[in-house]
């Protein structure tokens, strides 16, 4: 059997209306919070959050270093703290024991390492990729060649992206501790199904970039009312909910797609244990 769509739409709803309440609890504590206060204290984080600067021109570029070299520290913190958010909401979704909120939250401190090792390790197979296909046929010269390459790159990332997209509910659910061990298992389970799970996403992102755009100026438009001063406050608070309403449909939708690659990879190794017993 393949990943079905609609299954895992329903189950991610049906986790959603079972759990909104405590998943929006740690949402607000690790994700709406911590990007709220990072907005208003980051100098420019504000307008590249909300899209403000060119993406393509030098003041993105500028501002990119300038967040780097002077905040590293305080945008790796925010990245910790949305991570142990991201995994105790998976655990407190889907592990067997039932863990309470503590437990999750245990659960999200205890396994954020390995997600961030993994995450890095991801990270480094992405970057190796796009410089064999895009930066090593630049330097020798070749730009038609690198052309091509970026294209592949491109199709390469989201692929890698699709097959190591559920390493979180890995570590948090299946309590997967190694980093490559949960990194192979993500690549496991995906395997067969990576095609469906990449439309899963693509048509989720499509529904939640229409959705979050609408609230995005209808948010934007109330504050706007109030003056310079009310407007910075409201792109702070229209980026941290934003962020926040995304990390709760993200935290189900992963849940969702890892129970049923679950389901259907115990399935076929039953199958293939009657086979060949």
């Amino acid at each position: 059997m393949k990943f079905d769509l609609d299954t895992a739409w329903k189950d991610t709803t049906r986790l959603l209306r079972g759990s909104l309440g405590l998943l929006a609890v740690i949402a607000g504590v690790f994700y709406f919070l911590p990007y709220f206060a990072a907005v208003l204290w980051i100098p420019g984080l504000a307008e590249l959050s909300s899209g403000q600067i060119d993406t393509s021109s030098a003041a993105m570029e500028a501002r990119m270093n300038e967040l780097l070299s002077g905040y590293w520290w305080a945008l790796l913190l925010l990245f910790i703290l949305q991570s142990v958010g991201l995994l105790a909401m998976l655990a407190l979704l889907r592990r067997r024991a039932k863990p309470t909120v503590a437990e999750a939250l245990k659960i999200g401190a205890r396994s954020v390492w390995t997600y961030l090792a993994a995450s890095i390790l991801a990270g480094f197979a992405i970057s190796l990729l796009i410089i064999l296909l895009i930066s090593v046929p630049v330097a020798i010269g070749l730009s038609a060649l690198a052309v091509i390459g970026g294209i592949l790159a491109f199709v390469g990332g989201i692929y890698l992206f699709t097959k190591l997209s559920i390493v979180s509910p890995v570590i948090a659910i299946d309590g997967e501790l190694s980093p490559t061990r949960s990194l192979r298992r993500a690549w496991r389970l995906t395997k067969g199904n990576s095609l469906r799970i990449f439309f899963f996403y693509f048509l989720l992102f499509i529904a939640y970039l229409v959705i979050s755009t609408i609230i995005s100026m209808l948010i934007s438009l109330i504050f706007a009312l109030g003056g310079a001063e009310a407007q910075l406050f409201g792109e702070a608070f229209n980026g941290a909910f934003m962020n926040t309403l995304a990390a709760l449909l993200f935290a189900c939708v992963l849940a969702s797609v890892h129970a049923q690659l679950t389901r259907l990879h115990e399935r076929h190794t039953d199958e293939s244990n009657r086979t060949t017993g």
